[in-house]
């Protein structure tokens, strides 16, 4: 095997072994919270359009790599818009144990000191 496609092979895995954990902390918690939306498009975008040139290239390495790069940019885009939409819908429902302003006994915080 060649040099350079074993530097490739190799390479390879340890780009997507860095992004394993990434991956599964997004999936297990759904906090994206620190991930911006611009940021997860344009890398969307990006490797959309980078595609171009890597699939242009002979079946290699770089196949592998990029198309585990399009995929986990792709799960991340897809969870951060359903994680938020999800957590909004949280926050504007009423949780049934809290108490609300017409209940007895319940004073809005800045009554409270």
């Amino acid at each position: 095997m060649e040099l350079a496609v074993l530097a490739g092979i190799l390479s390879t895995g340890l780009f997507a072994m860095s992004y394993l954990p990434m991956l599964v902390k997004a999936a297990r918690t759904k906090d994206l919270s620190s991930y911006s939306f611009g940021n997860l498009a344009i890398t969307n975008v990006g490797n959309a359009v980078h595609s171009v040139y890597v699939f242009s290239l002979p079946l290699g390495p770089i196949w592998f790599l990029h198309t585990f790069y399009l995929v986990a940019s792709a799960l991340m885009l897809a969870w951060f818009l359903r994680y938020r939409t999800a957590g909004r819908r949280a926050d504007r429902a009423p949780s049934p144990s809290s108490p609300t302003a017409s209940e007895p006994g319940s004073y809005p915080m800045s009554a409270v000191s």
